[in-house]
């Protein structure tokens, strides 16, 4: 099994990135504005559609300011079964994000693709937490064909 994993710091309470990573507002600001389902309970499905395809998670875990995780259930065969997580912790002025998206069957083109993605979309959360303004989808930095 392989990993994507990110480290961001976003300088705010470690409770607006929680925020941000569990409510449908949140979630529309900094990755997709068509975002629906429940975030913020546990066993809840969220929907993320983008015009290449859309993926669902269930929400397994939800430690408020502490972490975050998600189980996808829907999406390409690369992603059903793996599992999306967020450690938060308050260092200082910053918020540390430690991202996982864990249980990968092998690194394929797709992976490096989606690393990269993932990596555009921890910026725009940095950015709506921040500034109040994120760059979901459909505005998100264009990286391949997969977009």
């Amino acid at each position: 099994m392989v990993d994507i994993l990110h480290r961001i710091g976003i300088t705010s309470p470690v409770a607006e990135v929680y925020t941000a990573l569990t409510t449908v507002e949140g979630l529309s600001g900094w990755w997709t504005t068509r975002t629906h389902g429940e975030g913020d309970e546990l066993g809840g499905v969220l929907r993320f559609r983008f015009d290449s395809g859309g993926f669902d998670m269930k929400v397994l875990e939800l430690h408020p300011g502490k972490r975050v995780l998600w189980e996808v259930v829907e999406g390409p065969e690369e992603w059903i079964g793996t599992h999306v997580s967020w450690d938060l912790d308050q260092v200082d002025d910053y918020t540390v994000v430690l991202f996982k998206h864990e249980g990968w069957k092998e690194p394929v083109e797709f992976m490096h693709h989606c690393s990269t993605k993932w990596a555009v979309f921890l910026m725009s959360l940095k950015s709506l937490v921040e500034t109040g303004k994120g760059a979901s989808d459909p505005h998100d930095v264009k990286i391949g064909n997969w977009d």
